[in-house]
């Protein structure tokens, strides 16, 4: 069952393996009380829950929870990893992330990848553009990227 969490912006729905959070969905997602996971330490419930607040409020977290991207090849969980390190109000495009990881053509993987992001917000797939700069796809939708973004500083 998720476990939800409660943040000035609306009810986001968290799963927990073993390992960690494993997936996070935003409010409203009506695939969240789909998955049926296990209840998260409340250590992790707890660290998710400040977490996703601060960055909602634009401040970065002091800790995240352990985070589970099990679910995710190889070249994902790079990339997801890639993603924690761009800062808050920075952006980057497809394909710069892609040089980034020494795949200079996989752009387009890049951005199949953000989508399967299993804990978007805390891994920040929404601070991806295209190349254009313009916003591109979001799997919470492209208002909570603008939202996301603008939060954090971004103007557009």
């Amino acid at each position: 069952m998720a476990q939800t969490i409660s943040t000035p912006l609306g009810k986001f729905h968290a799963h927990f393996s073993p390992r960690g959070l494993a997936r996070l969905h935003f409010p409203g997602d009506t695939s969240a009380t789909k998955n049926k996971t296990a209840p998260g330490p409340a250590a992790w419930t707890h660290q998710t829950r400040n977490a996703l607040v601060d960055i909602l409020k634009g401040k970065i977290p002091s800790e995240l929870p352990p985070l589970d991207l099990s679910c995710g090849t190889h070249f994902q969980q790079k990339l997801w990893h890639a993603l924690l390190r761009i800062p808050a109000g920075k952006t980057q495009s497809y394909g710069e992330l892609a040089v980034s990881l020494r795949r200079p053509n996989a752009a387009r993987a890049i951005g199949q990848a953000c989508g399967a992001n299993p804990i978007p917000v805390i891994i920040p797939c929404h601070r991806v553009l295209a190349a254009n700069g313009k916003l591109g796809g979001f799997s919470g939708g492209l208002k909570w990227k603008e939202k996301l973004l603008r939060i954090e500083g971004h103007v557009f």
